[in-house]
């Protein structure tokens, strides 16, 4: 089996991937924290990307759309604990710790890199993974509560995220899906993020773009690659994960359909007019 994931309660868990590579597109339903113990780990967002390695520990906000691709490095495989932050439990906490600083959500992943307190909580559940056995809900609570306590004794605009309970209201859904196309999610989670339904939302797409989505979203994806390939010099392989296509037979059928050549075919061209540039 590539991927393996063990959880000892439903809120904690280690993921184990000794596959090629292992991408997926996610909006967390809770905040997670997470603390990497080998491998790597790519997270691109709508305006940033982050490259994890062994060592590091971050805390991904929820209900933010990602593109996570995971490898195998230095001959281990990509390996990771981590805490999903409950509303529920955030709620309870913070009912009987108050809150410092503003409300706002800062939208934006944490992190804490090789941080010695959150790496010894979080490191201290392993065992449990080895054991094979669940951890009893007191030890659990215990052990979520302090890396919320270590999480607010160490940055102190993280109650802004932690204490934060809104769901997504209503919001301007052409500079959305500007921003966010190239996000392989299902419509219904795009119209989740909006504050639509999906009814409304495709009525709202046609209105702003005069097209459907699903045509929008491949022309935006295509032209994306286009740009990393012919601008930037990055390889068709390296590139079709990231702009939310699912495998590269369909990126190239996709790309040669919309442009008249295939993605090899830019590539040769891109290397040619660069040797002309020097």
């Amino acid at each position: 089996m590539e991927f393996e994931t063990k959880y000892i309660t439903p809120d904690i868990k280690l993921s184990l991937f000794t596959g090629r590579l292992f991408k997926t597109e996610v909006m967390f339903e809770h905040h997670m924290l997470v603390w990497f113990i080998s491998g790597e780990t790519k997270i691109i967002q709508a305006d940033v990307t982050y490259t994890f390695n062994a060592g590091d520990i971050f805390l991904i906000p929820r209900n933010q759309l990602a593109t996570v691709i995971n490898y195998p490095k230095d001959g281990k495989p990509h390996q990771a604990v981590a805490m999903h932050l409950t509303k529920e439990r955030l709620k309870d906490f913070y009912s009987r710790h108050k809150t410092t600083g503003k409300l706002l959500a800062l939208q934006k992943i944490y992190l804490f890199s090789k941080h010695p307190l959150l790496q010894s909580c979080l490191s201290s559940l392993v065992p449990y993974f080895e054991l094979g056995e669940s951890l009893p809900p007191d030890i659990a609570s215990i052990k979520i509560e302090e890396a919320i306590s270590i999480l607010r004794s160490i940055d102190k605009t993280v109650d802004g995220l932690l204490a934060n309970f809104e769901e997504p209201g209503k919001i301007n859904l052409a500079e959305f899906m500007e921003r966010n196309y190239m996000f392989n999610m299902t419509l219904d989670r795009f119209g989740y993020l909006t504050g639509r339904s999906l009814a409304t939302l495709r009525r709202d797409f046609k209105k702003a773009f005069n097209t459907t989505p699903q045509k929008w979203l491949t022309k935006k994806r295509l032209q994306l690659a286009h740009y990393h390939i012919a601008q930037n010099q990055r390889k068709p392989i390296d590139v079709y994960l990231e702009v939310g296509f699912e495998n590269l037979s369909h990126f190239s059928y996709a790309f040669k359909n919309q442009f008249g050549y295939s993605p090899n075919e830019l590539v040769e061209k891109s290397n040619v007019a660069g040797i002309l540039r020097t």
